[in-house]
């Protein structure tokens, strides 16, 4: 009888750990189970054949693919790390290193996208901070610092995945791709040095150097930069896509294999099921002339208002089936990343750091976020326009 108990106990412990995982699961991957969905939806209205594989942009999810792995693995080399260690040994005072903390996510997020800028450098703010016994700044300089990835990452087109998705399909040169965001970006910029020089300049008292573990592997290291290049090649239509993931693909496996748990797979399945919905949606005459017309001469303010709800990248993706003026689009998406928490999900990594720092604040975190993206967006919002 006691056997028979403890089994069943045993039994409900696994049941509401598998439940626990499937929820948290379900929390974190929100986008992916809803553009899963929309492609099963979608599928019953127009039902599956050898067509739906003629959806899939295949350039952009082998791009996305490399370029996650091999950011991942210099990520993990330390590099950027010991680069923030550097830069914060020569500050003096407090606006010196809030300028610094913000300038290294606003132009990381160029190179290494505004995620991996945030996974990268926000925890190393929450421990600096807190330990130089300046948790009081903690949140304000974590809100800027996503904004910061969010709006340095506009530059390039590699800086965030609805770029990359855009720009492959505008079919643009990344010289033109780079003047055509420049101003926007480096308007940002200039409201960032103008709003930090405006805070307090005290002095540093407390010097931490911080233990962070630094793996620098130089030969590992050059490997994963030489793929990169390879990559950029790729971003700027030099090397072909089907070269340079072969050669990702053949290199990861024989020296990077660690770096494919660090994919996020997520992502692309969030990516594949939306080319799937879009594909099917633009087969559906009226629904596909309908939403035409309500993004004719709005691509930029609809794009936008998307982003508030579902994000940017999935507005991207939804609304470039259905326009081809996706000069209006890039802008509204990447103007759109501000706004609301979930306008850009980059913004949800910084939000997950801050919210297990010690003492935590998450109510104020809320409040100053929001304050901080309504006043970027409102001067960020006519200047896009009035550029377009």
């Amino acid at each position: 009888m006691g056997d028979c108990r403890i089994k069943e106990s045993g039994t409900k412990r696994k049941m509401v750990n598998i439940t626990k995982n499937i929820w948290d699961f379900c929390r974190n991957e929100t986008v992916f189970i809803v553009a899963v969905l929309l492609a099963v939806l979608s599928a019953v209205i127009v039902p599956p054949s050898m067509e739906y594989f003629t959806y899939l942009d295949y350039r952009v999810l082998a791009l996305l693919f490399s370029l996650m792995l091999i950011v991942a693995g210099i990520r993990k080399q330390g590099i950027f790390s010991l680069l923030g260690e550097k830069l914060i040994q020569r500050v003096r005072s407090t606006r010196q290193l809030e300028l610094v903390l913000v300038g290294l996510c606003f132009f990381s997020s160029m190179l290494i996208t505004n995620d991996v800028a945030l996974i990268t450098f926000v925890p190393f703010t929450i421990e600096l901070l807190v330990e130089t016994g300046m948790s009081g700044r903690l949140i304000r300089v974590v809100v800027l610092q996503t904004i910061a990835a969010n709006l340095g990452s506009m530059l390039t087109p590699i800086g965030n995945p609805q770029n990359l998705f855009l720009y492959s399909l505008a079919d643009m040169s990344m010289r033109k791709f780079i003047l055509l965001m420049l101003p926007l970006t480096a308007a940002s910029l200039i409201i960032f040095v103008v709003m930090i020089g405006k805070s307090g300049k005290e002095e540093i008292q407390a010097r931490v150097l911080l233990a962070s573990e630094i793996g620098i592997h130089p030969q590992k290291l050059a490997g994963l930069v030489i793929l990169l290049i390879i990559c950029l090649g790729t971003v700027a239509r030099l090397v072909p896509w089907q070269l340079s993931f072969g050669i990702v693909l053949g290199v990861g496996l024989i020296c990077y294999r660690e770096l494919f748990k660090e994919v996020d797979y997520c992502l692309l399945g969030t990516f594949a099921g939306f080319f799937i919905f879009v594909g099917n949606m633009q087969k559906i005459t009226y629904l596909s002339e309908q939403l035409q017309k309500l993004l004719k001469g709005r691509e930029f303010l609809v794009a936008v208002g998307a982003s508030q709800i579902i994000s940017n990248v999935p507005a991207a993706m939804l609304l470039s089936g259905f326009t081809d003026n996706y000069r209006a689009l890039l802008f509204g998406v990447d103007v759109g990343g501000l706004g609301t928490l979930i306008a850009s999900l980059a913004s949800l990594i910084s939000y997950k750091f801050y919210a297990n720092s010690p003492n935590a604040r998450k109510g104020r975190y809320l409040l100053l976020f929001s304050f901080y993206n309504v006043i970027f967006l409102a001067i960020l919002l006519p200047l896009a326009g009035f550029l377009l």
